[in-house]
């Protein structure tokens, strides 16, 4: 899908901050990924203003670009309970190529819609095995699809965003991160298109969200952690083995929450690195995070978000790599694949609350 935003004039050269190969910029890019070594390297923001962007709405002046309408085709129904599930390959890639992903959007969707009533024309799916160019997981397609999630969203609304692919980091430079790093999501055309930064993610589904609105989105990819861009991280403190809540709000004051609804991110702790087994049977394979998941709801349907969190760091640690998910499509899977190098979840949200009380619903 091309999307016209006028002339715009050619794009920029950058230099790969890993590797200094030339990489060419598409015109409002805020980064690019290099074809040599995947590495994520920023646009600097003068590269970004001369192709007449202006001041962006985004975070920090972030040079967003603007919201993107749904075309017909691409639409779904628009119910209470909405989701977006995103699964990407990259098919003949070499150096990045997943096995799992396409299983971790079917399983999801089996989960929505036998287990929590989401009806089935209220779930868009985006994978790299989609033939309808309209529901390829491109950047322009998954900008489109997390503007259709929030569009109009209002009390008692139960949304959903998963994304399971490859994630990246590239270093801050409005000063709103505490490590000093921005995350990423890679659509399949990040090569030629660019990541999608987490504050984009923040300003195109967490930001809109209103009172009465909730947000979950599980996330399996390297670097995924605060990928939302949440103002504040659950994780088990080693000592206690209790949850607790972690302040990431920058020294900045740049405004990282809701417009007064919730957002829940449930994602992974990495070190980084990716274990992406190449297997014989290419539709035999899992995520580590979406296997987890998936498994502690259905061990304990009625559960409480500590304890979701516990039952997931269980089951990442005592799995072996063999799945035992339920289910038409789970009973065809094999095993799980740490391709996001989990080391155990942790969960992001807009408000801090009672992780031990709270009751998990979606």
């Amino acid at each position: 899908m091309n999307m016209n935003y006028g002339s715009m004039g050619p794009g920029a050269m950058v230099r790969c901050r890993q590797c200094s190969s030339s990489i060419t910029a598409m015109p409002g890019a805020r980064a690019v990924q290099c074809m040599q070594c995947s590495c994520v390297t920023r646009v600097s923001g003068r590269g970004r203003q001369q192709h007449g962007y202006g001041q962006g709405y985004g975070n920090g002046g972030g040079m967003l670009m603007p919201p993107m309408r749904p075309t017909p085709a691409f639409g779904g129904g628009r119910g209470k309970k909405r989701a977006v599930l995103i699964g990407i390959k990259y098919t003949n890639r070499r150096s990045c190529e997943l096995r799992g992903p396409i299983n971790d959007v079917k399983c999801m969707r089996y989960l929505l819609t036998e287990r929590f009533g989401f009806p089935n024309d209220c779930v868009l799916i985006l994978t790299d095995e989609e033939r309808n160019p309209c529901r390829q997981p491109t950047k322009d397609n998954i900008r489109m699809a997390m503007h259709w999630l929030v569009q109009g969203c209002s009390y008692g609304d139960s949304l959903v965003f998963q994304f399971s692919g490859l994630g990246a980091q590239v270093p801050d430079d409005d000063g709103d991160e505490l490590d000093g790093m921005d995350e990423a999501l890679c659509p399949v055309d990040s090569f030629q298109q660019g990541p999608i930064l987490d504050d984009e993610i923040n300003e195109a589904i967490v930001r809109p969200l209103v009172h009465g609105v909730k947000l979950h989105a599980i996330v399996d990819a390297c670097h995924s952690a605060t990928v939302l861009d949440l103002p504040y991280q659950c994780t088990v403190s080693k000592q206690t083995g209790r949850w607790r809540w972690r302040d990431e709000r920058p020294m900045t004051g740049a405004c990282k929450g809701t417009s007064g609804g919730q957002a829940v991110l449930i994602s992974g702790s990495s070190n980084g690195k990716s274990n992406m087994s190449v297997l014989p049977e290419p539709y035999a394979t899992i995520g580590a995070m979406t296997h987890s998941f998936i498994r502690a709801v259905e061990c304990e349907p009625r559960t409480t978000y500590g304890r979701l969190l516990t039952s997931m760091r269980a089951i990442m640690r005592d799995s072996s790599g063999n799945c035992n998910l339920q289910g038409p499509i789970g009973g065809s899977i094999r095993k799980v694949a740490n391709f996001s190098g989990v080391e155990e979840p942790q969960l992001s949200s807009a408000y801090k609350f009672d992780v031990e009380r709270e009751p998990f619903c979606m």
